[in-house]
């Protein structure tokens, strides 16, 4: 029996901004077999720092986890989201920061991931989805590089990933009360591309793009 555990922030505990029942662990739950158990330990607004406290609790579930997903690091970026506002003096010292950034961001990720993998259970990771509506065209090129360390630490280590970005492709994907959140629509969409994730590539991409 599968015992799928998501961690991370509020891509996965999204039930504050959907209707009840209409959660990414619910949709993800409707997609399993009967035999198969979803556990939500992700928490709106954590960032990687905290999830050493996820993963510690791992340890107290009642039944013991077969994988887990984790979903973070885009409320470290949105804690940047201000300073991108920064007058710089050329194109090349706003690279030089983002760079700053990129750097900061991928000793938290890597750190984040050596206490995941220390659980020693199948991991997946997500990245950080980038169509959220109004999303400015220079968030868009900065995200893409805090995206590239979560591919580049997820290749090396051999883990599977769940590229939101090709998941969450439209507005209706997002939650109308707060945009940056997974809406209804979306969360369906992510609880399809994870259970497909565990059957292999040809689910995932039937999922995403249609039959072939």
């Amino acid at each position: 029996m599968a015992h799928i555990v998501l961690l991370g922030d509020s891509i996965f505990d999204n039930a504050p901004y959907v209707r009840e029942g209409m959660a990414v662990s619910d949709h993800l739950r409707a997609c399993l077999g009967p035999q198969e158990r979803v556990t939500l330990l992700a928490r709106d607004g954590d960032v990687l720092d905290d999830m050493p406290a996820q993963f510690a609790a791992l340890a107290r579930l009642p039944e013991a986890p077969t994988q887990l997903v984790v979903s973070c690091g885009g409320n470290d970026v949105l804690g940047w989201l201000g300073a991108l506002q920064t007058g710089v003096g050329s194109v090349l010292d706003a690279l030089a920061l983002l760079s700053q950034w990129q750097h900061t961001f991928g000793q938290r990720y890597r750190r984040m991931l050596d206490g995941a993998q220390a659980v020693g259970l199948p991991l997946a990771v997500a990245t950080i989805y980038d169509a959220v509506p109004g999303l400015a065209p220079g968030m868009l090129s900065a995200l893409a590089l805090f995206n590239d360390v979560i591919l580049r630490e997820a290749v090396l280590r051999g883990l599977p990933v769940l590229d939101l970005r090709v998941v969450c492709t439209e507005p209706g994907d997002y939650a109308a009360c707060s945009p940056i959140e997974p809406s209804e629509a979306g969360g369906r969409k992510i609880a399809a591309a994870l259970a497909a994730l565990w059957s292999g590539q040809g689910a995932l991409r039937s999922v995403l793009h249609g039959p072939a």
